[in-house]
């Protein structure tokens, strides 16, 4: 028996998301999920009536995929996901990994030369396709939650079928604030941190690229960052795990990073020359996500949160930085996470994680839920 909520979320992602139209293109790239679901997001598509195209991976398949690449399977697997990509209206990926960490062996230098080859097939998706991503419910998920997988399964259903129509009508003025601001400033304990946005755009992002959603980015002017930030959540890239990562900023460029896991941290970082650049900044606000579980699609959304992210950043803010790279990392200033304020051309926009100005207190939590 098909669980109702299957279809629910099938409906959101079709209709909503990705706004299937007659005879669109979709490719469904899942990975690690119930063939029920997948069943039911066909079966949505097709209702349309779209084209749906089915891709279905395993996570330990894919590790030995990657794990031995060399420049001439790299550049096969790009021409190929090239060609199919470009055939596409709209594209869905799922991933439901029960192992977060199960690249954390791949080398190094083989994950960063398939990422970098790889790069254009995620570049026409990102900016040609109406596309969306989230994550599938897994125990190990429900443990980083620190939740039971019952309960973490209701949460994850909750949060990704929520109103999020509403939700956009309330991050609009947030949006116009971000878009005619220049400088922003972050203070909070041990970050002291300011650049410049001004020119660069700003995006509201309600459900229509990620589920779970709630943020609004723009990117920072590539020169313009100096300072100190230090992130308070734990964030995992390439299959690491890394916490109490701090950056300090000279010129736009990381000049200094540390961590857990320095040396890892800084190879990262060493991936390419835009790597110790940023290329995202942006305010969360999902009333339903309050702590972090290291899976960055809910974690990025957290509200009270920001977060800024070395590397590649997106045509739509785009301030030219490029990388093989786009690494979000999190900082949450609710009061019991240490607090913080943000600050828009001399105006307090956000205290504690919660919005100050009038038009910006719908976002508050009390206000969206």
């Amino acid at each position: 028996m098909t669980d109702p909520r299957y279809p629910e979320l099938a409906r959101v992602l079709v209709r909503y998301s990705t706004a299937l139209k007659r005879g669109d293109h979709v490719l469904l790239d899942l990975m690690d999920v119930p063939d029920e679901f997948a069943v039911a997001l066909i079966r949505e598509v097709r209702a349309v009536p779209a084209v749906p195209v089915v891709e279905v991976r395993h996570s330990r398949v894919n590790r030995e995929v990657v794990r031995a690449t060399d420049p001439r399977h790299a550049k096969l697997m790009r021409d190929l996901e090239l060609h199919r990509m470009r055939k596409m209206q709209a594209y869905v990926a799922i991933r439901g990994s029960g192992n977060a960490s199960e690249n954390a062996d791949v080398p190094g230098d083989r994950l960063g030369l398939y990422t970098r080859t790889l790069r254009p097939v995620l570049d026409h998706r990102v900016n040609k396709t109406r596309w969306v991503v989230l994550r599938w419910p897994t125990p190990s998920m429900a443990q980083a939650a620190n939740m039971s997988t019952e309960a973490f399964e209701d949460f994850f259903f909750r949060v990704c079928t929520l109103d999020y129509g509403k939700m956009a009508r309330a991050m609009a003025p947030l949006e116009k604030r971000m878009r005619r601001a220049d400088r922003v400033q972050i203070k909070g304990p041990g970050t002291d941190l300011e650049f410049s946005i001004q020119g660069l755009g700003a995006v509201s992002c309600n459900g229509l690229r990620n589920i779970p959603d709630g943020e609004v980015f723009s990117c920072p002017v590539r020169n313009s960052i100096n300072g100190v930030i230090q992130f308070n959540t734990p964030t995992l890239y390439a299959g690491t795990r890394f916490e109490n990562v701090r950056l300090e900023f000279v010129k736009g460029r990381v000049a200094q990073a540390t961590g857990s896991n320095t040396a890892r941290l800084n190879e990262i970082l060493d991936t390419d020359a835009g790597a110790r650049y940023t290329g995202e900044f942006s305010l969360g606000f999902n009333p339903h996500i309050l702590n972090p579980m290291c899976d960055i699609l809910f974690d990025e959304k957290i509200a009270g949160s920001l977060h800024l992210t070395p590397g590649q950043a997106y045509e739509e803010c785009n301030n030219g930085n490029r990388s093989a790279v786009h690494w979000d990392m999190v900082l949450i200033q609710r009061p019991e996470w240490g607090g913080g304020e943000i600050w828009f051309d001399g105006e307090l926009l956000r205290k504690d994680g919660l919005f100050v100005p009038k038009d910006l207190q719908p976002l508050n939590p009390d206000r969206l839920k």
